[in-house]
C-alpha cells in the first residue's frame, strides 16, 4: 500500500512538472514601431505663369535697307505685359521699347522702336516657349527724323528661375515697307537677352 502510495505521488509530480515546463513560452519581442520619415520639402516654380511683369533687354540687330549695305547695331530697351496661364496654353500681351545704336556708312546715329506684341506659348514648367507678332512703329535720329509703322513676328523662351524671376532669349524679324514713303523696304533682325520680373 505505501509503495503504491509513493509510485502514485512520483507520477503525479512527474505530470505536473511536465506540464509546467510545457507552460514556459519564449518571451515574444514586442513590434517595432514604424517612424515616418519626413520628406524634405523644396521650393520650386509653382509653374503658373499668370501674371504682370516688367523688365529689360539687351542685343543685338542687324537692319537691312533694301539696295543698300546691312548695317549692325547694338540694342537695349525695357518691356511690360502680362500672361494668363490657361493650362498648357500661356498667352499674353506686351509692350516694349528698345534703342538702337547704328553705325552707318560715314557717321553713327540712333534708332527706337516701340512693338505691341501678342505672345502664345507652350507651359512646359519652368519653361515657356513661345510665338509673337505684332505692330512695330520704327524712328530714325539721323538729321531726317524719318519714321514709319510696320509689323513682326519671331520666336522666343523664358525660364522662371522661381515665381518672380524671369530670364530668356527672343529673336524677332521686322518688316517696314516702303520705309516714310522713301520707297525702300527696311527690315531687321533682333537678338535679345531679356531679363523680367513678374508680380
Amino acid at each position: 500500500m505505501l509503495r503504491k502510495f509513493a509510485y502514485s505521488s512520483a507520477l503525479l509530480v512527474g505530470t505536473a512538472s511536465t506540464a509546467f515546463a510545457g507552460g514556459l513560452a519564449e518571451p515574444v519581442a514586442a513590434p517595432t514601431a514604424v517612424v515616418p520619415v519626413p520628406v524634405p520639402v523644396v521650393s520650386v516654380p509653382s509653374n503658373d505663369w499668370t501674371g504682370f511683369y516688367v523688365g529689360g533687354s539687351i542685343g543685338q540687330a542687324t537692319v537691312s535697307p533694301d539696295g543698300f549695305p546691312d548695317t549692325d547695331a547694338n540694342a537695349y530697351g525695357v518691356n511690360v505685359g502680362y500672361l494668363r496661364d490657361l493650362g498648357s496654353i500661356v498667352v499674353g500681351g506686351e509692350l516694349d521699347y528698345s534703342r538702337y545704336n547704328l553705325d552707318g556708312t560715314s557717321d553713327t546715329y540712333d534708332g527706337a522702336v516701340t512693338r505691341l506684341k501678342g505672345r502664345v506659348g507652350y507651359d512646359a514648367g519652368a519653361f515657356l516657349p513661345y510665338i509673337t507678332a505684332g505692330g512695330a512703329n520704327l524712328s530714325l535720329n539721323d538729321g531726317s527724323d524719318a519714321s514709319d509703322t510696320g509689323y513682326f513676328y519671331g520666336i522666343g523662351a523664358d525660364y522662371a528661375v522661381n515665381d518672380t524671376f524671369l530670364v530668356g532669349g527672343e529673336f524677332l524679324q521686322n518688316e517696314f515697307e516702303n520705309f516714310d514713303n522713301s520707297g525702300v523696304d527696311l527690315s531687321a533682325k533682333t537678338l535679345a537677352l531679356r531679363v523680367s520680373y513678374k508680380f
